[in-house]
């Protein structure tokens, strides 16, 4: 993120460079010889185009990373710790979520279910997700007092032995140490004000991403590697420039797709996001385990996305039990027989409901068909293959998984903080080429100044009131893209008032 866009009044240089995450574009200055050491290639046939946009680029890139790139570093570093957590819980939690010895056969579900109500009786059981491979245990998911909002009593019981290896309290498939850092990427621990900073830099991020892809690109350079590959013979600024670009061009398509799954958590532009979701037709289907008529009355449930905030993933909430039931045994052996076999999550039936049975397999080739199953005689009352997704819920669930480092296992993971880290250095790299051009005379302490006001003065109209209305569209879609460039807006011509008031006063005196 460049922090760059300083005019060193040392160097007659007018080049300046923007403060964001993304890939640096500030344009430094032609080799001798250069037409236009700003223009891309292609530029000749719309000499215009380029030279009035490129102002107006680098001063909204200026902006965004003075102001944003703290929060992105915060998302970006508290990212980091999620990535890692996944691989942290397996060594922390190794005594609930592995077995100590592998054995031929197992216990029925029913007994280990046994075995965790014996061990927790003052809690309700909920769920149950068998053991997904041999060394590991089955997780009891129960109800239990005193428990905050969202959060359940997770008993793990050895699958060969009905041995209870421990009992901890978890918020969904997260274990304490990742349900905590969860939150604390997405909020810093502060509640729902904290969400806001969450929000602001994903809002942001897209924007000085593909901004700063425009500016880089738009660079003359000397041979074509030094678009893909850092300058190893630059020297000081140009040096850290040469990284900043190389490794934001690397990175922009990551950090995008990171922005916008990141999106579709928060509260305001994720409200719209499912709005729109919904009127293309692409909305989550829902399994329906309703039982028919004459038996225990009760409504479907939704199993959407954002269904059962209150509940581990793909579980309702209890009620009573119906009065005839097969038992989990041969509800998992009825969905298992229905094609429905890959890492189950069992919610237990409910008041006018049956067994809901459901694949939570998300690596690649993901399986996550469910079915319904009556709990009179293990008849499947509903089913809901994946494949009959929308394509737009099915885009969803592989862009949030990907964001929680899932689908791809350890190198999802790796690649997650590879983009962490790479997005801290972009912001390091930012403020360290902001420092070097920093004016230095007349001056004992100074700070960069943005590119010259009036940029958009230089834009054609007939492409700034087009570029002005996708900005509202867009402004609006995402609130607080919005609002915060309303308040940038407003600062910035502010500080232009008290900046002419000052010019004005001193060529009076």
């Amino acid at each position: 993120m460049s922090l760059e866009e300083v005019q060193d009044v040392r160097t007659p240089d007018a080049d300046t460079s923007a403060a964001s995450a993304a890939p640096d574009t500030s344009a430094a200055p032609a080799a001798p010889g250069t037409p236009d050491a700003g223009a891309p290639a292609g530029a000749a046939s719309k000499p215009g185009t380029w030279a009035a946009l490129r102002p107006l680029l680098l001063r909204m890139h200026f902006y965004a990373g003075i102001l944003i790139a703290p929060l992105l570093f915060l998302a970006a570093a508290t990212g980091l710790l999620y990535a890692a957590s996944w691989q942290a819980e397996k060594i922390i939690y190794s005594d609930e979520l592995t077995v100590t010895q592998v054995r031929d056969s197992t216990v029925p579900l029913s007994a280990q279910v046994t075995a965790a109500r014996a061990t927790v009786p003052e809690g309700k059981v909920v769920g149950v997700w068998p053991a997904p491979d041999a060394e590991a245990t089955t997780r009891v998911i129960m109800e239990v007092p005193g428990l905050e909002e969202g959060q359940t009593r997770t008993v793990f019981v050895d699958p060969y032995t009905a041995h209870v290896n421990g009992q901890l309290t978890t918020e969904g498939d997260a274990l304490p140490l990742r349900a905590w850092l969860s939150e604390f990427h997405s909020s810093l621990q502060l509640g729902e004000f904290g969400r806001n900073y969450s929000e602001l830099a994903a809002s942001w991020l897209w924007v000085v991403a593909l901004g700063g892809l425009a500016l880089w690109i738009g660079r003359r350079r000397s041979r074509k590697a030094l678009l893909v590959l850092p300058d190893r013979a630059a020297t000081g600024r140009r040096k850290t420039l040469s990284w900043h670009g190389a490794v934001g061009l690397w990175a922009v398509a990551g950090l995008v797709a990171l922005s916008a799954t990141g999106l579709t958590w928060s509260k305001y532009a994720g409200e719209n996001i499912g709005q729109l979701q919904d009127g293309l037709g692409g909305a989550t289907p829902s399994l329906s385990a309703a039982l028919a008529p004459g038996s225990d009355s009760g409504d479907a449930s939704g199993s959407g996305e954002h269904a059962g905030h209150g509940m581990p993933d793909g579980m309702e909430m209890p009620h009573a039990a119906p009065a005839a039931d097969i038992g989990i045994d041969r509800a998992v052996a009825a969905a298992r027989a229905a094609g429905v076999t890959e890492e189950l999550r069992i919610t237990l039936p409910a008041k006018g409901k049956g067994y809901m049975i459901k694949e939570q397999d998300k690596q690649l080739p993901v399986h996550l068909d469910s079915v319904a199953v009556d709990p009179a005689d293990g008849r499947i009352i509903d089913e809901l293959r994946f494949a009959d997704y929308p394509v737009l819920a099915q885009l969803t669930r592989f862009g949030i998984d990907l964001h929680m480092g899932k689908t791809f296992g350890l190198a999802n993971q790796i690649a997650l903080a590879a983009l962490a880290v790479a997005l801290m250095f972009l912001v390091f790299w930012g403020y360290r080429m902001w420092w070097l051009r920093r004016p230095t005379k007349d001056r004992t302490l100074s700070v960069g100044r943005a590119q010259p006001r009036g940029a958009w003065r230089k834009v054609p109209l007939t492409m700034l009131l087009p570029l002005a209305a996708v900005i509202a569209v867009v402004g609006w879609f995402v609130p607080l893209l919005g609002i915060s460039l309303v308040a940038f807006l407003t600062v910035d011509v502010l500080l232009g008032l008290i900046a002419a008031r000052r010019t004005k006063a001193a060529a009076a005196v």
